[in-house]
């Protein structure tokens, strides 16, 4: 559905009613009189129909038109604004295949129609309303779902789409290509029927390796490979099958701004959903295609699969006793029929037909290559302008002529977002996620530390901060409580998923706590374990109450301080003025086994770091951070002060902090903290240097950062 224009009439009415109008005749090219309809513009809807129609025998009926058909939705008549006849040739298995090498763009002078450039570059070329750029083309859609697919099935993949263009492709058909991999949805090539720049894609897709995230971590086949502080592994499961489909419907937008039918084949190996978990982001996505007019062709990219009963070299040996009751082949086999059930129903509830089961998988883009008989495009204003979300029924028949008519049953109208479900706000933030460019309707900062628990991970906790003025909108409109949701992603240098974010705040409005809220901001705290490395963060919070998104994007480093030999290696410096009880509300999305090694926690009470450094003279500024002694069994000795500096003058100073116990035995390191009262510093902006000296290695290590002290 998209917005184009309606027509109004509105009659104004002359001044002075009770008294006959001036003869005043209006001159040729003049404007028209004030008595006359003026007519204004507003948005609608425009509803496209793909209509088959065929005879008794089968033969597409040709030559009707928009006089020929009769369009009701939800009983209520409509009024066809255009209507467009699609022809395409008739495919046979006698048809001749016309090779790549050394051949000429195939010309179709019985269609009237030039071969097609690609327009765009890294996106599709949208069509304006009632336009059909492609006539009497076929249009396909290669969709390379690579998160999903080991090396050898991506191989198998590309192999089948390569036969298809070189063997397979005819003088009518018109190939865009996509691919799902870190993350994003990306059009490799614009609809061509360039055999030589499809090819050349082909050729410079990158084969990565399969994130392993489709079977059930629970179950009699699954191996214990779990981190000692990761991620729940189902949870995560959860998150990428939802991300998967939310990529699929991404791609479906990304289609439904062209008028025709289009059919797009999903190559992947296989998609499980986890349970209920996955089902409202299914159904979503398949309600996209719908409404897209794109029919979804998946095609198993494992192929006819002969596996051993409990799994092949390449798998962890799954353990338990399942091995010997039958329990572990039972669950390979069940997951590997899960796994084709989700492809099969994308195929099922959109009008396309899933290829399982075999090693030629070229056959599946011919499948969609011949589902595709000629069509009529039909398109109507509806007169339904109520943004309710519900589901309008279409009914098309013909005035005068019997025959059997292929089209969609309905549609779902547009939803306004206080009208969303939880379904539909849960796709608002997985599709604002996938999106390229940031949301800024709510301002977001974050704070990005990391602390040292063994020679190989990193505790880092997170914590971001909205200003409380933000919800003040919500109070004035009248809500009682808000909830802020949370969703986001750590990915690393490689552009894989490595960390997932989802969490919600429900906060109360009434009375003193609105007030409240709208003076300090809100903050939200969680933490994960990382490995060295460079990492990318992207974070989105949600005012469930307005529907307002912001968006934080940044990317920070974990250092590997095991490799540090000139300075004192210490973690990151944490400057807050405020430590909360951790019996109170906490909103934090960590799990327990991760919170218990938080060291920003102390004797119950957990420090919350300043983002914006800004503080107060009435309050105390805490300051904390590790040092580390790598090959020490007892704590060498340690100084420590912090140094406020007011440009070149050294305005504040605390006395030496010598440190002689706290060491880790596991983690090797020795907290340092203080605790520095700022009611005798003038108000402004300072520049905050925290030192650390070890005297017997004749080694030190320097932090600084500047801070602002308000009154």
């Amino acid at each position: 559905m998209r917005p184009i224009i309606i027509v109004l009439l509105i009659s104004i009415m002359a001044s002075g009613q009770n008294q006959p109008p001036r003869p005043n005749p209006t001159p040729q090219n003049q404007p028209a009189a004030a008595n006359e309809p003026v007519k204004f513009t507003s948005l609608a809807q425009l509803v496209e129909e793909m209509v088959s129609v065929k005879d008794k025998e089968g033969k597409v009926i040709e030559g009707l038109t928009a006089k020929d058909f009769v369009v009701t939705e939800d009983g209520k008549p409509q009024t066809i604004s255009f209507c467009y006849f699609q022809k395409f040739d008739e495919i046979t298995e006698s048809d001749p295949v016309v090779p790549v090498a050394g051949a000429v763009k195939p010309s179709v002078p019985e269609l009237k129609s030039a071969p097609i450039e690609s327009v765009t570059k890294n996106q599709i070329s949208a069509e304006k309303p009632g336009d059909v750029r492609y006539k009497n083309r076929r249009l396909l859609v290669l969709y390379f779902d690579m998160s999903a697919m080991p090396i050898p099935d991506q191989l198998r993949a590309l192999a089948a789409a390569r036969k298809f263009i070189m063997t397979q492709m005819t003088k009518t058909d018109l190939l865009a290509m996509m691919e799902y991999s870190s993350g994003s949805v990306k059009v490799l090539q614009d609809f061509t029927d360039d055999k030589d720049q499809l090819n050349q894609q082909i050729e410079t897709l990158i084969v990565g390796e399969d994130q392993g995230l489709t079977g059930d971590p629970n179950d009699a086949a699954s191996a214990d490979t779990g981190a000692a502080f990761g991620q729940d592994d189902s949870e995560f499961n959860i998150f990428n099958t939802d991300r998967q489909l939310a990529a699929l419907q991404t791609a479906v937008g990304m289609l439904a701004s062209l008028n025709e039918k289009k059919s797009l084949i999903y190559f992947a190996s296989g998609l499980t959903l986890q349970g209920v978990d996955n089902q409202a982001q299914m159904r979503s996505a398949t309600n996209a295609a719908t409404k897209a007019n794109v029919s979804l062709y998946p095609i198993d990219a494992r192929g006819l699969v002969a596996s051993a009963p409990l799994g092949n070299a390449n798998q962890p040996n799954p353990g338990g006793i399942g091995m010997y009751s039958g329990g572990g082949a039972l669950a390979m086999q069940t997951r590997f029929q899960r796994s084709q059930d989700t492809m099969y129903s994308l195929a099922a509830d959109t009008g396309g037909k899933a290829l399982f089961d075999v090693n030629d998988l070229s056959l599946g883009i011919v499948n969609a290559q011949k589902a595709n008989s000629s069509y009529y495009i039909i398109g109507y204003y509806s007169t339904n302008s109520n943004p309710d979300g519900k589901f309008r029924k279409i009914n098309i028949s013909l005035k005068e002529i019997t025959a059997k008519l292929d089209y969609r049953a309905g549609y779902f109208g547009p939803k306004v977002f206080g009208k969303f479900t939880t379904a539909d706000k849960e796709r608002q933030l997985e599709d604002a996620l996938m999106m390229g460019d940031p949301i800024t309707d709510l301002t977001i900062q974050m704070e990005v530390n990391y602390f040292q628990l063994n020679r190989a991970e990193y505790y880092v906790p997170l914590v971001m901060k909205i200003p409380g003025r933000e919800l003040a909108l919500a109070r004035k409109g009248g809500a009682e409580r808000t909830v802020i949701d949370f969703i986001g992603e750590i990915k690393d240098e490689y552009g894989a998923t490595v960390q997932n974010i989802r969490d919600k705040v429900d906060t109360k409005l009434s009375g003193a706590t609105a007030a409240q809220w709208a003076k300090v901001p809100i903050q939200y705290v969680t933490g994960y374990t990382l490995l060295p490395g460079t990492y990318s963060i992207k974070v989105l919070a949600r005012d469930d109450e307005t529907g307002r998104i912001g968006t934080f994007m940044n990317k920070f480093v974990i250092p590997n301080l095991l490799k540090e030999e000139k300075r004192v290696p210490i973690s990151s410096v944490v400057l807050g003025s405020q430590r909360m009880d951790m019996r109170d509300a906490l909103y934090t999305a960590s799990k327990d086994k991760v919170e218990a090694v938080n060291p920003l926690v102390q004797d119950g009470l957990k420090l919350i770091p300043s983002v914006t450094r800004v503080f107060s003279k009435t309050k105390d500024m805490y300051i904390y951070l590790q040092a580390y002694e790598r090959n020490a069994t007892t704590t060498q000795p340690l100084v420590a002060f912090v140094t406020f500096y007011r440009g070149q003058t050294k305005a504040f100073e605390t006395p030496p902090l010598p440190v002689t116990e706290g060491l880790d035995p596991k983690s090797k390191a020795v907290p340092l903290r203080f605790a520095i009262a700022l009611d005798k510093l003038q108000a402004g902006q300072y520049d905050c240097q925290v030192s650390v000296v070890d005297p017997a290695g004749q080694k030190a290590a320097f932090w600084q950062a500047p801070v602002m002290l308000v009154p």
